[in-house]
Formats: structure tokens, C-alpha cells, sequence
């Protein structure tokens, strides 16, 4: 199941006791202070992992507390630290703190991580308290209490090109033409219930990842049909490709891309923004031709045609893709 928020609460382990202690020695009558140190508690941290793509692990198991440090002992013996705790979350995630909404980490990269709640440091036995004139001390420090958080996780896919566009325009086809991604494909509308990543391999060398974003509907801003929650995997997207059903059962092509560029604004004005490639999709349907030349003349934008159904046009787009994602290389003509 793919889950792209979720709350928990993370708390360190508190440092040990400092310990008050005396030694015990045959022939010495007074023997001096050695109470050891406490030791530190574990912290908790959140590191970026490719080997998990979704928060849904974290459904589970909302609270994750750190070990305590252990007391010091006589001896000057220390107490053990506490042992760290690292939860993984997929790269893309961002971390904030749930009670005051500030931005903690943004976890971009994988083995990226962040401390998010510290442990207690250990409390200091007594014989650090002893002087000249107190040599048997019984002072000692208590450990130090950890750190507490309520955090709020939130997954965005880290995808360099995002297939938007209308339920069933043909995006999950094109996703599974041009990697090794297997979303669902069908003929009804939201065959895609959540995001897909697929990578997009053009030569062994050149490559990039691609989105497939569930299928956009009018008010999709506003929670209709799917709602927004998809549309946040498109903002780190540098490149959308804008996938058009060129021969739609109902509706109009000039509208349904209409559509879905106002949802793109209403989410964001920088999504609304995004460089898009404008793709009009099965074209090995009957009138196809006709339907790309009235849609290219409305809406006054270079349109590329290809067919994920036969492959036609598939090669061009990546290509364009390739080029549009590194305009400072020299690409072959």
C-alpha cells in the first residue's frame, strides 16, 4: 500500500544516573569517591533509504523511543550509552515538526539523515565533585532528560519528468513503453491509484525517472475524484509531460488539457509554471490526424504525436526529454 504522510512521535532516551559510590579497600579507613558516569541516551534519526518507497511502515508503529543511557556504577565504572535508533523513510521525504510546523530536514538524497530527537546526556558521578576540602563527596547528577517531538512526514516522489493528464489519456501505457515500471493499465478511469516511478534508460548511459501521477480530473484542487494528494509528487519535477487523449470517448481534447492546466495553477503558481512537452496520445486511432490539427491550432503549442499503444513517437519524446533535462550538453543531431 503506498502511503505519502504520516504522524509520529520520536522521544531520545534520558541519560544515566551519575553514581555516588566510595571505594572499598583493605587498609584504607577512608576511601574516596569513585561513583562513574552515567551514560548518554540514544537519539533518534531518519535517514533516507532506497530501499523502502512509501511511509506505510510507519502505520505500524507511530511512537519510537531511544534506549536510556545506564547508571555509572562504583569504580568509576561508565553506564552504557544508549543505543541510536535510525528510522528509514524513501528520499523525498520532508520532516517537519507537527506542534510548531517548522521545516526540520528534507531528505533529497539517499543516506541523507537527521537527528531529530537527542538523547539525554549522562548525569556526572561523585567523583567529580571531590576536593581538598570535600573528599568524600556524595553529590551526584542526575541524567539529563531527551528530546521530544511530534513530527509530520510527507512524501514527495523525487522524479526528474511527471506524466500528467486525464484519467485513462494513456500515461500508465507510456510509463510501461518506456521503462521497466509495471503500473496497472485498463479501460476505466483511475486505473492509477498512486504514484509510479520507472526509470528511463536510453543508451546504458543516459537516463532520468519518470512519474506516472494519478489521473487529473476538474477540481481535483479541491479533494474531486482523487483529489490533490497526487499533486504533490509533481513539484520536484523539472519537465511535465502533458499526455492528451487525442480521440477521447466524451469530451474534447482543447478542454481536457485546459483542465488540467488550471488544476496545475490552482495547486501551485509554480507548478502552473512547470516546462511542459505536449504530447497528443493514440494516434493510430481512426481520425487521429484531424482531431491533432484542430488541437495543435487551439491551443497555439508545438504538439508531439506518438502512440503508446504501437510505439510510434516514443523514441522522439525521450530524446526530447533527455534534451530538455540537460540543455547544456552537446547533443548529436
Amino acid at each position: 500500500m503506498f502511503l505519502d504522510e504520516a504522524d509520529i512521535t520520536v522521544k531520545g532516551g534520558d541519560g544515566g544516573n551519575g553514581s555516588a559510590s566510595f571505594r572499598r579497600e583493605k587498609f584504607v579507613p577512608y576511601g574516596g569517591p569513585d561513583g562513574g558516569d552515567g551514560g548518554k541516551g540514544g537519539s533518534v534519526f531518519i535517514q533516507a533509504d532506497t530501499s523502502v518507497n512509501t511511509l506505510y511502515h510507519l502505520t505500524g508503529k507511530h511512537h519510537w523511543n531511544a534506549p536510556n543511557g545506564g547508571n555509572g556504577t562504583s569504580k568509576k565504572c561508565h553506564g552504557a550509552n544508549g543505543r541510536d535508533v535510525t528510522i528509514l523513510v524513501p528520499p523525498g521525504t520532508i520532516i517537519r515538526d507537527a506542534d510548531y510546523g517548522t521545516l526540520l530536514k528534507d531528505l533529497t538524497e539517499p543516506g541523507e539523515s537527521v537527528c531529530v530527537a537527542k538523547g539525554g546526556k549522562g548525569g556526572r558521578g561523585n567523583v567529580h565533585f571531590a576536593t581538598p576540602s570535600h573528599q568524600a563527596p556524595r553529590e551526584f547528577e542526575p541524567g539529563r532528560t531527551a528530546e521530544f517531538r511530534r513530527l509530520h512526514l510527507e512524501l514527495k516522489l523525487i522524479a526528474q519528468v511527471g506524466l500528467i493528464g486525464q484519467p485513462n489519456a494513456g500515461k500508465s501505457t507510456l510509463l510501461r513503453r518506456v521503462s521497466a515500471a509495471r503500473p496497472k493499465v485498463a479501460a476505466y478511469p483511475f486505473t492509477t491509484l498512486e504514484p509510479v516511478l520507472g526509470v528511463v534508460n536510453l543508451d546504458g548511459q543516459r537516463n532520468f525517472v519518470m512519474a506516472d501521477i494519478p489521473g487529473l480530473i476538474e477540481g481535483a484542487h479541491s479533494g474531486i475524484g482523487l483529489g490533490d494528494a497526487f499533486l504533490r509528487h509533481v513539484e520536484r519535477t523539472r519537465v511535465l509531460v502533458h499526455i492528451v487523449d487525442i480521440c477521447p470517448p466524451v469530451g474534447d481534447p482543447v478542454e481536457n488539457y485546459r483542465i488540467i492546466n488550471e488544476e496545475l495553477k490552482k495547486h501551485s503558481q509554480a507548478l502552473g509554471k512547470r516546462p511542459q512537452i505536449i504530447v497528443a496520445n493514440k494516434m493510430d486511432l481512426t481520425g487521429a490526424q484531424e482531431a491533432l490539427a484542430r488541437f495543435s491550432k487551439a491551443i497555439h503549442k508545438k504538439v508531439l504525436p506518438i502512440s503508446g499503444a504501437t510505439g510510434d513517437g516514443i523514441k522522439e519524446l525521450v530524446n526530447r526529454l533527455w534534451r530538455k533535462l540537460h540543455p547544456a550538453v552537446k547533443h548529436k543531431t
